[in-house]
């Protein structure tokens, strides 16, 4: 069994002694699950791809082993020969809908424009997948997809002078912004929903009322905001990655500074002579002729979260 807060086994080591779950080295190949006891059928695949199903269509608070069982015809004890935990489970389920990342950035690709496409490529999952945003962060990548995913981020940065810290705290930084975009623009779009009316209707409704509650004596700043027209609705409509593309932009500008005070960037595959033959993933090069401004590629739209 396997400790809930912890994520370390309790009982039943792992085959490859890294301390991590049965199910975890499972994924990594190092052991194989016993099959003493498995009722004909039921997979550790099966139990994950349901509970990914479960939470896509009901959201993740309705996934639990009494569900998942009982979507498979199954008991919920047969569930824990397979995973030890709901803890557990969830690590396995993002693992499943990550999926591999691209091709690694062609030789002398810079670091800007490689990270941009590692923060549009990471944008895209969340808002694929608005439910795993929901998972809390208990450990750093422990699972082969997500090390992958981690290991493509210091590759795209490894022709800067930044060291391994700064190298971590850029791509945790990037990683943060990306998922706080999303979770923010799940929730607008779920409120806007709720409310049963257009998001221009919401927006005019609350520059409507915020007008009347912000007396100019009490919030000079806001009131001299709302005048200039700021929470108006646009004669033009934004572009739905608008509020995102300025704010990844103005992080990895402050991001450059730093790398140009490190001593610049010399691109991909310079400090390592193999440039981007290596591939982390399996995934093709799906950042190929992406705009690292707008993030866009051949025509297509930005994601949009879905209530």
């Amino acid at each position: 069994m396997t400790n809930e807060s912890t994520g370390e086994s309790t009982g039943e080591n792992g085959d490859g002694g890294t301390g991590l779950p049965p199910s975890i080295e499972a994924a990594w190949g190092l052991r194989e699950r016993p099959t003493k006891g498995r009722k004909p059928g039921l997979s550790l695949a099966r139990i994950v791809d349901t509970a990914v199903t479960v939470a896509a269509t009901e959201g993740l608070p309705a996934v639990s082993m009494g569900r998942i069982a009982k979507k498979l015809g199954v008991s919920p004890m047969s569930l824990y020969r397979y995973v030890a935990a709901k803890d557990e489970l969830y690590v396995l389920m993002q693992e499943a809908i990550i999926g591999d990342p691209p091709a690694l950035p062609a030789p002398g690709t810079d670091w800007r424009t490689a990270m941009a496409g590692w923060a549009w490529e990471m944008r895209r999952i969340f808002y694929e997948n608005l439910w795993a945003l929901r998972i809390p962060v208990s450990s750093p990548p422990a699972t082969p997809r997500m090390v992958a995913w981690w290991e493509w981020g210091l590759v795209a940065l490894e022709g800067t002078r930044l060291d391994w810290g700064e190298k971590l705290s850029v791509i945790l930084m990037v990683n943060g912004y990306v998922r706080h975009e999303a979770t923010l623009m799940a929730d607008l779009a779920a409120a806007v929903a709720a409310s049963g009316r257009s998001a221009d209707a919401v927006l005019a409704g609350y520059g409507h009322t915020i007008q009347k509650l912000a007396d100019p004596a009490r919030f000079p700043s806001v009131a001299e905001m709302l005048a200039a027209g700021v929470m108006d609705v646009p004669e033009e409509p934004e572009s739905p990655d608008h509020e995102f593309v300025f704010g990844l932009e103005r992080m990895l500008d402050g991001i450059d500074l730093l790398v140009r005070e490190r001593g610049g960037d010399s691109g991909v595959g310079a400090n390592r002579g193999v440039g981007g033959d290596r591939d982390a993933g399996k995934g093709g090069d799906r950042g190929a002729g992406r705009d690292t401004a707008t993030g866009e590629r051949g025509g297509e739209n930005g994601a949009k979260p879905v209530a």
